[in-house]
């Protein structure tokens, strides 16, 4: 029997119903596929030109064997970044000025070939990120799945054109929103396709231009997202694709006094400096989605089968190095034995090596510098309580070519810092709580406050839950993820405290307004 064709195999983050046989067929071709090109040498796009930089390039190399370098890429400097923010102020005009129609055609063809070149994605992601099969073809497919709900944002609106009152018979008032110009938009490592299509297709559809700067870990990514832009038919200027060090370009493109917005996810003190930075001669919009310790609370009156699922795929799921990822749980004293052993059944069954490979689900952190975070976690951990499982680097056979270590439990005291920092590497923090009261008062203790997950089968308590934790995405016994899993059109993503910038998120229904600013025109007529 005929396999489905490869855009009817539709896996989101909590569901794969789909045939499993035909998706790893699928995937197995895609790697294949990538394999014949990795070690290329790959330009900057900029207004539509292939551009070298006369400095050596930057290897990319695959964390599952460091000994694999994936492609070489351009080490842009702050003169590319000129060129490329020339380009994008240069395009805005034509680009602004097409019929918002056009401009949702044109990106409604960019999602249809994400889902076309979905599986070829997945598994460049997965080489070059360590996701398992299945967060990569998620990551892919949402991308598709963000375009779509961001046109049907501009859609929805009519281009955001409102008719307003009338105060006299002859006159006419209409509020528009426009775009700003310029956006810089600069991805994270940990969903390459996913949030760079999120922050760019937003901006683009709304009518901006773009300078995109892929994360230093994860240039192939970013490549192709540049590729279905231009193959969908995007104008010369309008998406421009640089690479570098962010050391050394990132304040260049920031404090770029033709850039009119940035947009951004990734850690605080990153997000922090950009924002302090961004905005000298006027305030310019700064749309970010920062970082997260994100808690997971589990009541006396939890399924705690399910509270065990939910938190393990919450904390192990891309190695917890996702924004929303569970790196904390509070469990009530009655239930914390029970709890705590079914987590550890959970968590010794997760089977580690190259996620590109079937069956795998756990690869590797993203660089020896997450190592090295992790390590100094686990030291920390020793310290303040007791590790209940894993604290090592995983150096045997094959692993020892790449960055993997051990999921870790540690059981802690509530003071220890243990939860209120954000590690981004796979530790979990568990402590034992007293009350609903008391698990509330630790969760909203952090700076942080992106997601948060509860397990309790009493009503009042699920009511107190919501009205009462700082955090923007929340789930209430949620078996598929403790506290990940959003979906466009479905689990708005928004971060509060030192999550977030703006106050609405990605996935949700006010994103697309962000990019754009209000204006008045009033017209008399005699």
């Amino acid at each position: 029997m005929p396999f489905p064709p490869p855009e009817e195999i539709k896996i989101t983050y909590t569901t794969a119903d789909v045939d499993l046989s035909a998706f790893h067929h699928y995937f197995d071709e895609a790697l294949a596929k990538i394999r014949d090109e990795f070690g290329q040498r790959h330009s900057l796009h900029i207004d539509g030109a292939s551009v070298e930089v006369d400095r050596p390039t930057l290897a990319n190399v695959s964390p599952i064997d460091t000994d694999l370098v994936l492609g070489h890429f351009q080490s842009a400097t702050p003169a590319e970044v000129d060129r490329a923010v020339a380009a994008a102020r240069s395009a805005r005009k034509t680009w602004s000025g097409m019929p918002w129609q056009e401009r949702v055609a044109l990106m409604r063809k960019a999602a249809d070939l994400v889902r076309q070149r979905k599986f070829e994605i997945a598994a460049i992601m997965s080489v070059e990120v360590g996701k398992n099969r299945f967060e990569s073809i998620g990551d892919a497919e949402e991308s598709a799945d963000l375009i779509d709900y961001y046109c049907d944002q501009m859609q929805q609106a009519n281009g955001f054109i409102r008719e307003m009152n009338q105060i006299t018979p002859i006159e006419t008032n209409t509020d528009i929103l426009r775009p700003y110009g310029v956006f810089a938009c600069i991805a994270p490592f940990n969903f390459p396709m996913a949030l760079s299509c999120g922050m760019s297709s937003a901006a683009l559809v709304a009518g901006n231009t773009l300078v995109y700067k892929p994360a230093t870990d994860t240039p192939w990514t970013g490549l192709k997202l540049y590729e279905i832009y231009r193959d969908a038919g995007l104008p010369s200027g309008v998406f421009n694709f640089i690479t570098g060090r962010g050391s050394e370009i990132g304040d260049a493109i920031v404090e770029h006094k033709h850039v009119d917005g940035v947009v951004f996810t990734g850690s605080k003190p990153v997000g922090m400096r950009m924002f302090h930075r961004l905005s000298e001669r006027w305030v310019k919009p700064c749309l970010m989605e920062l970082g997260g310790k994100n808690p997971a609370i589990v009541m006396d009156s939890a399924d705690l089968e399910a509270a065990a699922s939910g938190v393990a795929k919450s904390a192990w799921g891309l190695q917890n190095q996702k924004c929303s990822a569970c790196s904390r749980v509070y469990v009530h004293q009655k239930v914390a034995d029970d709890f705590v052993k079914l987590l550890l059944e959970q968590t010794n069954e997760v089977v580690i090596g190259d996620p590109s490979q079937k069956d795998i689900y756990l690869g590797p952190v993203i660089n020896e510098a997450a190592v090295r975070k992790y390590e100094q976690a686990v030291a920390q951990a020793k310290a303040d309580g007791e590790i209940l499982v894993g604290g090592k680097r995983l150096t045997d056979g094959a692993l020892a070519k790449g960055h993997y270590v051990a999921p870790t439990i540690v059981k802690a005291p509530l003071e220890s810092t243990l939860f209120t920092e954000e590690f981004f590497v796979p530790i979990l923090a568990v402590g034992v709580i007293e009350s609903l009261d008391q698990a509330l008062e630790e969760s909203n203790k952090v700076e942080y406050g992106l997601t948060a997950g509860l397990f309790s089968a009493n009503e009042d308590e699920i009511a107190q839950f919501y009205d009462e934790i700082e955090a923007g995405v929340t789930y209430v016994n949620k078996r598929s993820g403790a506290t990940t899993g959003a979906w466009p059109g479905a689990q708005p993503f928004c971060g509060w405290k030192g999550s977030g910038g703006s106050g609405k998120g990605g996935c949700g229904p006010y994103y697309v307004a962000q990019f754009m600013r209000e204006q008045c025109r009033t017209r008399i007529r005699e």
